[in-house]
């Protein structure tokens, strides 16, 4: 174990740093490279918004040909129960008298 462990980590400066501005150089880069990820983040976003409008556009398309396909199978069917078409339980029958009413004497 060192004594000291902060002198390994980084050297001692014998003068002090300035701070030094960048040059017009490295300003004029530093706004190119925000242009490039400002234009960069702008096409993300209309690409982004452009296929959610192409998803909504065929969630709509495909909803407003459903109800008549699914009307005209449901019409030829009569009523079906989905669970008792694939085996789940029991098929109900529907009661040839009503429940409310007395046989006749």
């Amino acid at each position: 174990m060192a004594s000291n462990p902060n002198s390994t980590l980084a050297p001692k400066v014998a003068e002090p740093q300035h701070y030094e501005p960048p040059s017009a150089r490295e300003l004029r880069a530093q706004a190119v490279q925000r242009l490039q990820v400002g234009l960069f983040g702008l096409a993300a976003m209309l690409l982004l918004v452009g296929l959610a409008n192409i998803i909504i556009e065929q969630v709509l398309k495909n909803t407003a040909s459903a109800p008549a396909a699914t009307s005209s199978a449901a019409s030829s069917e009569g009523k079906s129960d989905p669970l008792a078409d694939i085996g789940v339980m029991p098929a109900a029958e529907p009661s040839a008298k009503p429940s409310g009413s007395a046989p006749p004497r």
